[in-house]
């Protein structure tokens, strides 16, 4: 049994109201980013550091990010068509991974750099202006990640759940060149500028990698234990209060919402009708007791010869 297309033109209100709370956020995140850059731009070429120049180049990477994330959060809401009946809603995980080779790439180019620099030999100036606004830099991205993130978790939007990841990344990277460069203030040892931001490299570097990493799993449809434990307790209490048993359980996360498939045995007495009226329950049930978008495919089988069926015979026990 097939429910409705995973899109439609009859969107429910709830939905809607997901799907503008998040194109705000990515969008608020894309401006917030744009000036973010700017101002540390700023403060590398008024400091020549390695460390600044580090951050700048994390912050290039993450605008880049966005632009693409903001893409796939539109494409993920179109309905679905005829060449692409399950919707767009996977391009999430292309977005996670784009995102995360972007912070691979970016941390490579802040280790070449900041090598660089240190043999052609050091020359730092004015870092009181540039740490000032780094430190301030480093405070509206910490408040915009933990906003993008609560958005992302509020809102089943994997696209600004990674979003909000990386942007309170770049707000620990920019405190930790504020740490550096003060250091360097104290001790007037240069040498600390290049290992600050080779530092801020390989961190970059890790939470790059996590993100490819998490893109990956999820277009090879990694199934996620806790997940698939909460769906089974779903599962067996409305099974239980529908007087009906089920195997054969199967799901996906689309990066939006998930998608159960669901075997129901039923005595063979029962009439396909209502056997039918009690598969349709469930499948309207189990989203709201998950608390998360989803979409049930149930398939319906006789409780006596199931077994049988799936191993290739007839009611007869004989070989097909």
């Amino acid at each position: 049994m097939l429910p409705a297309p995973a899109a439609s033109d009859s969107t429910k209100p709830s939905d809607e109201e997901r799907l503008r709370d998040a194109r705000f956020a990515i969008h608020l995140s894309l401006m917030v980013g744009l000036v973010m850059l700017v101002a540390k731009i700023t403060a590398y070429l008024i400091t020549q550091s390695a460390a600044i120049f580090s951050d700048a180049a994390e912050s290039v990477v993450h605008v880049m990010a966005v632009g693409f994330a903001a893409f796939s959060l539109r494409l993920s809401a179109r309905p679905a068509r005829p060449e692409f009946l399950y919707g767009y809603e996977r391009i999430a995980f292309f977005s996670a991974g784009f995102e995360g080779a972007m912070i691979i790439v970016a941390a490579m180019a802040i280790i070449f750099d900041s090598i660089r620099k240190w043999m052609a030999g050091l020359q730092l100036g004015n870092l009181g202006a540039g740490t000032a606004l780094l430190l301030l830099a480093g405070i509206i991205n910490a408040g915009l990640g933990y906003y993008l993130l609560r958005t992302g978790r509020r809102t089943h939007s994997l696209i600004l759940e990674a979003d909000g990841k990386h942007v309170l990344t770049d707000s620990w990277t920019s405190f930790g060149v504020v740490g550096g460069l003060g250091l360097v203030v104290l001790t007037h040892w240069k040498p600390i500028d290049p290992l600050v931001a080779m530092a801020v490299a390989i961190n970059i570097l890790w939470s790059g990698g996590r993100l490819v990493w998490h893109s990956a799993v999820g277009l090879l449809d990694y199934s996620d234990p806790q997940a698939g434990r909460k769906i089974r307790d779903v599962l067996d209490t409305i099974c239980a209060e529908l007087g009906i048993q089920y195997h054969g359980v199967r799901f996906r996360n689309t990066g939006y919402r998930q998608i159960v498939e669901v075997h129901l045995l039923f005595p063979q007495a029962t009439a396909v009708s209502e056997a039918h009226r009690l598969a349709t329950i469930l499948e309207e049930r189990v989203p709201v007791a998950l608390g998360i978008p989803a979409e049930v495919v149930t398939h319906l089988e006789s409780l006596e010869d199931h077994a049988d069926v799936h191993r290739g015979a007839h009611y007869t026990g004989k070989p097909v």
